[in-house]
């Protein structure tokens, strides 16, 4: 990509925080992906005895995932590419890919997008909901809580009007876990 201004898309911790620089921010769909816990983390979320859950985009057909576009420009592009890659590639579980994304008014743009590899170790699709929230009441990693992160994406999604169904539910569940 070199110093090109980009796109990049968030659909969890990056929506509330981003880390880097960034000129506008646009509620976007990604379609063909769904937003889950189907990562297991062991670094930032959970720990390789006791690994947390991360969300990740898992391919669905027929599926959608509503998120945040944010644009980079040409002079934080090359630095700000370099800490998502560090940041979302430290055990190759995400793949990144230049995928389509459409704004609310109609625009499309192709964002930066870091989706799930099924064929990684760290996989765990098609996990029940109340599995989930067993292992996010309990997980600690590197970056905190695994309950914080889930309760920080889905506080922050609901803010923005993009209440999650699934992330509602389970920040219901583990506060009624962790009490």
């Amino acid at each position: 990509m070199g110093t090109a201004p980009f796109w990049v898309f968030g659909y969890g911790s990056l929506v509330w925080n981003p880390g880097f620089p960034y000129k506008d921010r646009q509620i976007a769909r990604l379609d063909g992906f769904h937003r889950s816990f189907c990562m297991l983390s062991i670094h930032h979320r959970g720990s390789e005895e006791e690994p947390g859950l991360v969300l990740a985009l898992d391919k669905v057909r027929d599926g959608y995932c509503d998120g945040v576009a944010f644009y980079v420009g040409e002079e934080d592009a090359e630095e700000t590419l370099q800490a998502l890659r560090e940041r979302e590639l430290i055990s190759s579980a995400y793949l990144e890919a230049e995928l389509p994304l459409t704004f609310r008014d109609g625009r499309e743009v192709q964002a930066v997008t870091y989706i799930m590899d099924p064929n990684h170790v760290q996989y765990c699709g098609g996990m029940s909901l109340e599995k989930q929230a067993e292992i996010i009441a309990k997980a600690v990693g590197g970056r905190g809580p695994n309950t914080e992160y889930l309760y920080n994406t889905a506080e922050h999604l609901e803010e923005i009007g993009l209440k999650d169904d699934d992330l509602h539910w389970l920040m219901e569940r583990v506060r009624e876990l962790t009490k």
